[in-house]
């Protein structure tokens, strides 16, 4: 499990352009009004939100994107929101944004669950936990 907590240095060459970190189903959220928009949406349609606090120049965020794409595609009834701590920097801070990756689990608005590092077993499991609970509520 990694984290990062502040960064280093301010180089253009620390991102690595292979990773990208709106893919699968992934909404990319740039403005504090796209994230209204997103949180309305979920919520109109009674749905879980999975948050990434990220940055591009973080090694543990640019490790565990991959795998949180693949999650967004696994469980499209889920929707995953990717806030770039750098491009919403008091947006970021509002939300106590310590250390990146930090995920948020929202429903209604509300953090019902977090996870800071990129921890992928533990964000599997949430994930999953979360998806059981759509499951069953949907019966």
């Amino acid at each position: 499990m990694g984290n990062c907590v502040a960064r280093h240095f301010k180089d253009e060459n620390d991102a690595d352009p292979t990773v990208n970190f709106a893919s699968g189903n992934i909404h990319l959220i740039t403005t504090k009004e796209k994230w209204d928009e997103k949180i309305s949406e979920a919520n109109n349609d009674s749905k879980f939100v999975v948050v990434n606090f990220s940055a591009s120049w973080c090694g543990p965020c640019r490790l565990i994107a991959p795998f949180y794409s693949e999650l967004s595609e696994k469980y499209p009834s889920l929707m995953f929101l990717t806030v770039d701590v750098d491009e919403l920097t008091e947006f970021s801070s509002s939300w106590d944004i310590r250390a990146t990756p930090t995920f948020f689990v929202l429903k209604d608005g509300q953090q019902v669950d977090k996870l800071v590092g990129a921890n992928k077993p533990e964000l599997l499991k949430k994930i999953i936990d979360i998806a059981d609970t759509v499951a069953q509520v949907s019966k």
